[in-house]
């Protein structure tokens, strides 16, 4: 079942990227109009925008939530080569209430060219967050006093030596700190736009373990799926077709038939390869549980994946940029649209749906002209 409502961002240029927070109660938003607005959910299920304030000098490319834990914390990056930590705080106490405010942190000017990506790092790794520029660096910074945050220091500088579009933290608390990086690197002769990079804590370094050499297309967007229980991890992949690739670490005897002492390897597997699109890939989301991928691109559609434990992927639904379903058979609108997808990442019970006694997801994706939002509750039953 599919429920869908829109709101008008008012953002004045192209929006870019959509985030939920931890709950899925509030949302972030931000533009080429160099600002970021807050969005938050009322007791009705309607969403006002709570902030709106200009962020950078250039277009925003990302935004990104801390978890709760460690406050009401945002993280930003911009064409404008730097990345942004924001907090929100009470700045005043009044009779009417407690007035809030967004504050600036701190601001990360390590790269020489546009930051391209910010991801904080899963709750149990602590408060670290990396950053992907188009010079081909990722670079990880870490808040060494969580009540502190406008400290941030430089942990480690990842050259990938290919331009650097995106990444994505591995969620899994089974496994050691992965990060996947892609790249929009034009050249097929460049080789694999994915690289995986794993840390490695007897010489607290680093190190890339495999290149998925069969993505040669440019890469737009990258995230690892949630791991509920699995032995191996899931990575989407936007490029110009979506991809789902099985990373499964290999164990200690097979490690010795490869002769790779001291460094992991993975079995990796291509699961689903997905062209419906017809078009350039932008954005991908996972649901909470690993099981229902959403993608986004310039044929103007999301569409909705899900996949059964014999790792069979089908499209369950394809929904127009107007917030319209396309039913079967029916012929589906081409418009360009630089569409986001996301997934509302919520335990709460706004997140259930009475039907069928399921969980349900709410996605929010930009749409063309990509100044408005659409929101969409899904039973995926």
């Amino acid at each position: 079942m599919f429920v869908s409502s829109s709101l008008s961002a008012d953002h004045k240029d192209l929006i870019h990227d959509v985030a939920y927070d931890f709950h899925g109660r509030r949302m972030a938003t931000c533009s080429s109009d160099q600002s970021v607005k807050i969005w938050d959910q009322g007791e009705g299920g309607e969403w006002h925008c709570s902030a709106n304030w200009k962020t950078h000098s250039g277009s925003v490319w990302r935004v990104t939530w801390a978890h709760p834990e460690f406050g009401q914390v945002i993280a930003t990056c911009s064409f404008d080569r730097t990345a942004s930590v924001w907090e929100e705080l009470v700045v005043d106490s009044s009779p009417d209430g407690s007035h809030k405010n967004w504050v600036k942190k701190a601001c990360l000017v390590d790269s020489r060219t546009s930051v391209t990506d910010v991801q904080f790092c899963p709750k149990h790794l602590g408060l670290q967050l990396a950053t992907c520029s188009s010079d081909g660096i990722v670079r990880i910074y870490e808040a060494p006093d969580v009540m502190n945050l406008s400290q941030w220091s430089l942990q480690f500088e990842i050259v990938c030596k290919l331009s650097c579009s995106c990444l994505s933290w591995n969620p899994s608390r089974m496994h050691s700190p992965m990060i996947a990086v892609g790249s929009d690197d034009s050249n097929p002769s460049a080789g694999g736009k994915v690289l995986i990079y794993e840390y490695y804590d007897n010489n607290r370094k680093w190190q890339k373990v495999e290149t998925i050499m069969s993505i040669t297309d440019p890469v737009r967007d990258v995230e690892f799926s949630p791991n509920l229980g699995r032995s191996y991890h899931l990575l989407g992949i936007a490029s110009k077709d979506v991809h789902i690739i099985s990373i499964k670490p290999l164990r200690k005897e097979q490690l010795g038939l490869i002769g790779q002492a001291g460094i992991n390897k993975f079995e990796m597997r291509p699961t689903a390869t997905f062209d419906e699109h017809k078009a350039t890939v932008w954005r991908l989301s996972w649901n909470v549980t690993g099981t229902v991928l959403a993608t986004s691109g310039d044929d103007g559609c999301v569409r909705v994946w899900k996949g059964n434990y014999l790792e069979n992927w089908k499209c369950i639904a394809v929904l127009r940029g107007d917030g319209s379903q396309v039913k079967p058979g029916e012929p589906q609108t081409q418009t360009s649209a630089n569409s986001s997808a996301a997934n509302g990442q919520s335990s709460n019970a706004r997140s259930r749906s009475t039907y069928g006694g399921r969980a349900s997801d709410e996605k929010a994706y930009s749409s063309s002209p990509q100044r408005h939002l659409f929101m969409r509750s899904v039973s995926t039953n």
